[in-house]
């Protein structure tokens, strides 16, 4: 039987220790709609974090969607990550575009952070079984 493919709590940055730490150690990638936030970390999945404030929208509708979109699109594309914790933080310039830009934006961020070496790779050839 295949794994689910929700967003499982596991996934999903909660305590305020973890945004603190994140905040103080994390680096920082940017694009167009969002920045985001990283730290690697020991940890056996990656796990997400947003942040859609009303500056981005006075909608509630217009925020809801962002978060939406952002939620998919790190579900299909979490495997792929290293074991990572991610904050992405909208900018105001997210409420203007349609979901396919803002698909096309977060794949980019994804894409960045999926070519992030693991900290304790030493080799770049795997050992033979």
């Amino acid at each position: 039987m295949a794994a689910p493919l929700g967003h499982p709590p596991q996934a999903r940055l909660r305590a305020a220790a973890d945004f603190t730490a994140l905040r103080r150690e994390g680096k920082r990638l940017a694009s167009p709609c969002f920045q985001a936030q990283y730290r690697l970390t020991d940890g056996s999945h990656a796990r997400l974090g947003m942040a859609v404030s009303r500056r981005v929208s006075k909608l509630a509708v217009v925020r809801n969607r962002i978060r939406r979109i952002i939620r998919e699109s790190f579900r299909l594309s979490r495997t792929g990550l290293p074991d990572c914790d991610v904050l992405l933080i909208a900018r105001t310039d997210a409420a203007t575009r349609n979901s396919n830009e803002l698909r096309a934006d977060l794949d980019s961020i994804w894409q960045r952070l999926a070519a992030l070496k693991p900290r304790d790779a030493t080799r770049t050839i795997p050992p033979r079984s």
